[in-house]
């Protein structure tokens, strides 16, 4: 999985123009996946959303990083092990439109070795 990440506002200083090209490169990125059969889902998320913790009849609501780095989107990726995942990430378009990026990546767990709970791939 690479959880792509950014200064939430990083883009408010965009002309029209450099967002357009940034959201062709990343069409481009998708594309590319797909092409090489790399990509299971990828997804923008909206810089806004809340965070919610405690339990039953005590939780809490508060609004996450309202200024500081958020999540900015994911892709959910098949590669042969880290390396590969890596240099998946390192081609993203995101670093070559911000110098405040960063992707965070991580495997997905697909099955409990303790209990051989195999998590469902469609929901």
């Amino acid at each position: 999985m690479l959880l792509i990440r950014n200064i939430k506002d990083h883009k408010d200083e965009w002309t029209p123009e450099v967002h357009s090209r940034f959201l062709k490169a990343c069409e481009s990125y998708i594309g590319l996946l797909k092409t090489k059969g790399q990509l299971i889902a990828a997804q923008p998320l909206v810089r806004e959303g809340v965070i919610i913790s405690g339990a039953a009849g005590a939780w809490q609501e508060q609004p996450f990083n309202e200024t500081a780095e958020v999540q900015v989107g994911y892709y959910h990726i098949l590669a042969s092990g880290m390396e590969e995942a890596m240099e998946i990430a390192k081609q993203n378009p995101e670093f070559a439109f911000s110098d405040t990026a960063r992707i965070e990546v991580r495997p997905v767990k697909m099955k409990e070795q303790e209990t051989g709970f195999v998590y469902p791939k469609e929901a």
